[in-house]
């Protein structure tokens, strides 16, 4: 516990942008624009390194549903949001859906994405595992909530460095 603490509270924000360059950033956001075209949902992804002492104490499941709200991610007309939390220090990613999903999709899915994610990450491979993760949840939100009619933006698509 002592171990985990201090990992996090000596880890630089910096870290996240090393792992997240510029490039990779704009290539997640470009992914999430296009995703968001093939079906009526919405897509946050977040990206942090080392929790405050306040978050320490927590799951990195809870700290996602924090973010999931800190990010609005629950304020779609649909309740389609879909939140991919990565938290680099813990090396977990956590995939928070809005309740209009959440009832379609079993967590069992989202959890096989975010273990993808977290094999990818360990060859340090983040590009290619975070969008191989966004084609997945695109596969996913496109098949229960199709593009159809009006489909407005209601997120911003470029990724979230906490």
């Amino acid at each position: 516990m002592v171990r985990r603490a201090l990992k996090h509270l000596f880890t630089p924000d910096w870290v996240a942008r090393r792992a997240f360059p510029p490039h990779t950033l704009r290539a997640l956001e470009q992914a999430i624009r296009d995703s968001e075209i093939k079906h009526r949902g919405e897509i946050r992804f977040a990206i942090e390194a080392g929790l405050s002492p306040a978050h320490l104490r927590i799951s990195t499941r809870e700290r996602a549903r924090q973010v999931f709200a800190q990010l609005g991610v629950w304020d779609t007309e649909e309740n389609s949001g879909v939140l991919v939390y990565v938290q680099l220090v813990d090396r977990r990613i956590e995939i928070v859906a809005d309740r209009g999903i959440a009832q379609r999709v079993a967590q069992a899915e989202w959890d096989a994405v975010c273990r993808a994610m977290e094999r990818a990450f360990k060859r340090r491979d983040y590009q290619t595992g975070s969008l191989a993760a966004v084609g997945t949840v695109t596969d996913i939100l496109a098949r229960h909530f199709p593009a159809s009619g009006a489909n407005p933006n209601e997120l911003p698509d470029k990724p979230a460095l906490l």
